[in-house]
C-alpha cells in the first residue's frame, strides 16, 4: 500500500474538473446502459474513487463535465446516501434510517451539461465560468485512478510556472515480451513496464488554458491545444511512479476489481500516514 501521501499542507480551494461525458465505446458491455464514470470498482463507481482521491487530500470542489447519459450521474449523486449505504425506508411516511456508514464523499459539485458529442477541449471550454477567478484548477479524466500526491503535483506545477502540467505514468505492456536468439527463447517477460511514458491525466491547468480552447464541439484537448502548448514550451510534465490505471475495456474493469479485493493501492484514504 502507498505510504508516502502527505496531508496537513493547508487547505487549497482549487476546483477539480472531471471529464465525464464520453461514450466509452471500448467498454460497450457496460456503457450501453450507463455512463463510463458509473462503471463500478469494488461496488462503487470509478468516479466515486476519483473524487475520493481528491477530497481526501482536501480538494473538495468538483466540476463534472457531463454528456452521454449525464442524467444518470446526477441521479447517482442526488441519491448518494442511499446508493452508498444500507437503509430502512418507511413507505408510509418516506422516512429513512441509514443502517451503515460507508465511506462518504465530502464537498461541493457542479453538474454541467457540456454536450452529447463534444470533444474534451470543448467540454473544458464550456465550464470556464464555473472556474471563476481561480488562478489554477485540476483537470482529469473520469476513468483513471492513482495513488498520486496532489499537493506534490500542484507544488511542482507552481515551480515550473507553465500553463499546464500533466502527469506521466509508465504502464505495463499489454503483452508478454520475449527475446530470441537463433530460434531459442532466451527471456520471457510477462507484461513488463513500458520504457516510454504516457499521459495519465491528473493535470493542473492555469486559467490561461482557456485561450487555447474553443467551445466548438470538435475541439480536442489532446490535439491542437496541447500541441500548441508544447510548441510554446508551456506544457510541463510531472512523473508519477506509483500506482496508476485507466479503465478502457472490460478487461481493465475485471483487473481493477481483482486489485480492489487484494487491497486497492489507490485507496489512500485508508492508509496510515507514516
Amino acid at each position: 500500500m502507498y505510504k508516502n501521501f502527505q496531508i496537513g499542507k493547508g487547505v487549497r480551494t482549487m476546483k477539480t474538473v472531471i471529464l465525464c461525458g464520453g461514450k466509452g465505446t471500448r467498454l460497450k458491455e457496460e456503457t450501453e446502459y450507463k455512463p463510463k464514470p458509473l462503471v463500478e470498482i469494488g461496488g462503487k463507481p470509478i468516479l466515486w474513487h476519483i473524487m475520493k482521491i481528491y477530497s481526501h487530500q482536501e480538494f473538495k470542489e468538483f466540476i463534472l463535465c457531463l454528456g452521454y447519459k449525464g442524467n444518470m450521474i446526477k441521479e447517482y449523486f442526488l441519491n448518494l446516501e442511499e446508493m452508498s449505504n444500507d437503509f430502512v425506508l418507511n413507505l408510509r411516511n418516506k422516512q429513512k434510517m441509514v443502517l451503515s456508514d460507508s465511506d462518504s464523499l465530502d464537498g461541493k459539485v457542479w453538474f454541467v451539461d457540456t454536450g452529447q458529442e463534444s470533444m474534451t477541449g470543448a467540454r473544458v471550454a464550456r465550464i470556464k465560468k464555473y472556474v471563476g477567478e481561480d488562478e489554477d484548477f485540476f483537470l482529469t479524466y473520469g476513468d483513471g485512478i492513482a495513488n498520486i500526491d496532489l499537493h506534490k503535483l500542484y507544488d511542482y506545477h507552481k515551480r515550473m510556472g507553465k500553463i499546464v502540467t500533466l502527469t506521466s505514468v509508465r504502464p505495463a505492456h499489454p503483452f508478454g515480451l520475449i527475446e530470441v536468439e537463433q530460434g531459442i527463447v532466451k527471456k520471457f517477460d510477462e507484461k513488463p513496464e513500458m520504457k516510454d511514458v504516457i499521459s495519465g491525466g491528473y493535470m493542473v491547468c492555469n486559467k490561461k488554458i482557456f485561450d487555447y480552447l474553443s467551445e466548438d464541439e470538435n475541439c480536442t484537448l489532446e490535439q491542437e491545444p496541447l500541441k500548441k502548448l508544447t510548441e510554446e514550451s508551456q506544457l510541463a510534465c510531472y512523473h508519477h511512479d506509483g500506482f496508476w490505471s485507466c479503465m478502457d475495456t472490460q478487461k481493465h474493469v475485471d483487473e481493477l476489481n481483482k486489485i480492489y479485493k487484494q487491497g486497492a493501492p489507490w485507496k489512500i484514504w485508508e492508509d496510515k500516514i507514516e
